[in-house]
């Protein structure tokens, strides 16, 4: 995409959303971080169930820990990898415990230094908590990139460096939220909603699919 194109893209999702948001549920920087590490492989859907539940009881580092293992992971059963994920999570509530007085830090190194935390965790919530800009390149933002022309790379690193070069500075904020409902709602990895997708105009994908018109 040329540099008009990719003020087209990002001014028109602006429009139509001006103020994107995850569609994880949380009140706290906790439970953002705890929705974000059972989220990976795992729909937001599943996830918000889980932790509508699990929330009413344990939202904090402690409470976590306290219902240990046997108590935490019936809440969780129902997402992919829950007992890996449950695992997980009480070593990171005995670290934010440990080294940071139960808060969430709001440093790369130190949230990649959390158990199931890793780069796409990190970028989530450095962005969402802390509002500095940042990619979080999963599978919608990824397909999304390398479909319409926008960031094409063969990583997700690759992608999310394209990204931060390329999505113009008025948008970056936002970018990432924009790019996952757009991914995950309307270019579909099977079956892309190209006659209801606003940026198709300067979308450079060869393969583009109109039968739902």
């Amino acid at each position: 995409m040329t540099l008009a194109q990719r003020e087209a893209f990002f001014s028109t999702l602006q429009k139509s959303n001006p103020h994107p948001e995850t569609e994880l549920a949380y009140v706290s920087p906790f439970e953002l971080l705890t929705a974000v590490l059972l989220s990976a492989q795992a729909t937001d859907i599943s996830v918000n169930k889980a932790t509508r539940k699990l929330f009413l009881v344990a939202n904090t580092p402690q409470k976590i820990l306290n219902l240990g293992e046997a108590g935490l992971l019936p809440y969780i059963a129902s997402i992919g990898l829950y007992r890996m994920k449950g695992k997980h999570l009480l070593q990171t509530c005995q670290l934010l415990l440990d080294l940071h007085g139960g808060r969430v830090p709001r440093d790369r190194e130190s949230l990649e230094a959390l158990p199931g935390v890793g780069r796409k965790t990190a970028n989530v919530l450095l962005n969402t908590l802390f509002g500095e800009i940042a990619m979080a390149v999963d599978t919608h933002i990824f397909r999304v990139s390398n479909r319409t022309g926008l960031a094409p790379g063969k990583d997700v690193l690759v992608v999310e460096q394209q990204l931060l070069k390329r999505v113009p500075k008025p948008y970056l904020l936002h970018a990432h939220h924009w790019l996952i409902l757009l991914g995950r709602y309307v270019c579909q990895a099977r079956s892309p909603q190209c006659s209801l997708c606003t940026v198709e105009p300067v979308c450079q994908s060869k393969e583009k699919n109109f039968k739902s018109r």
